[in-house]
């Protein structure tokens, strides 16, 4: 079995050798959950992006098929509503994204099962939903914002990557794949806000 993604570096170990495969990669989804509740989310928007940063954000870029897009630094709450107004969400990026997710959750069927994937992703999202949200309003209003609609984005699209992520694990896809790379930006306190244009809008 390949090594499960390092996003959390903690991530813990699979399960016992009593376990089927199937076994293994729902329990990691389980044990991911319970790390994710821990994630750091939103503590870092708008500050200054580190090398290491805008590597990771370079690494996704690249892995996910879009090398020529510059990381473009969003450095309020304010400018992160701007750059999520003008999101295409039929764009070249979306539909990459789309792509990727599709294809790894027929493969999470074919080795866990649709069930036992429905209820791992269901269990997945009502452990994290509320703890992201919190986050999320609690971050912007330490920016002075309290734009609902603003922090209910930031919040769903924390979700959705914590969702995409567990699916990477379930597919053994590897500590590179995009979806792990996407993670460990949301894990580092940031908001990535996707591919407008040429700029990747990271707050």
């Amino acid at each position: 079995m390949a090594e499960y993604p390092e996003y959390p570096a903690n991530f813990p170990d699979d399960g016992g050798p009593e376990e089927d495969g199937g076994s293994i990669l729902v329990g990691a989804v389980g044990r991911f959950t319970k790390l994710a509740r821990r994630v750091p989310w939103f503590l870092a928007v708008g500050l200054p992006v580190e090398h290491d940063l805008e590597d990771c954000a370079r690494a996704y870029l690249d892995t996910l098929g879009f090398p020529e897009a510059s990381v473009a630094p969003v450095a309020s709450w304010e400018e992160a509503a701007e750059a999520a107004e003008t999101l295409d969400w039929n764009s070249p990026w979306w539909e990459a994204e789309e792509m990727l997710l599709a294809s790894l959750t027929a493969e999470a069927i074919d080795r866990v099962g649709e069930s036992d994937l429905g209820a791992a992703m269901d269990h997945l999202r009502a452990r994290i939903s509320e703890s992201i949200l919190l986050a999320a309003e609690e971050a912007a209003d330490a920016g002075g914002v309290r734009d609902e609609e603003l922090i209910r984005a930031a919040a769903g699209a924390a979700v959705q990557a914590s969702y995409q992520a567990a699916l990477v694990l379930l597919t053994e896809g590897g500590a590179d794949h995009p979806f792990a790379l996407k993670f460990r930006l949301f894990e580092a306190g940031r908001w990535p806000l996707g591919v407008v244009g040429g700029s990747f809008n990271l707050f």
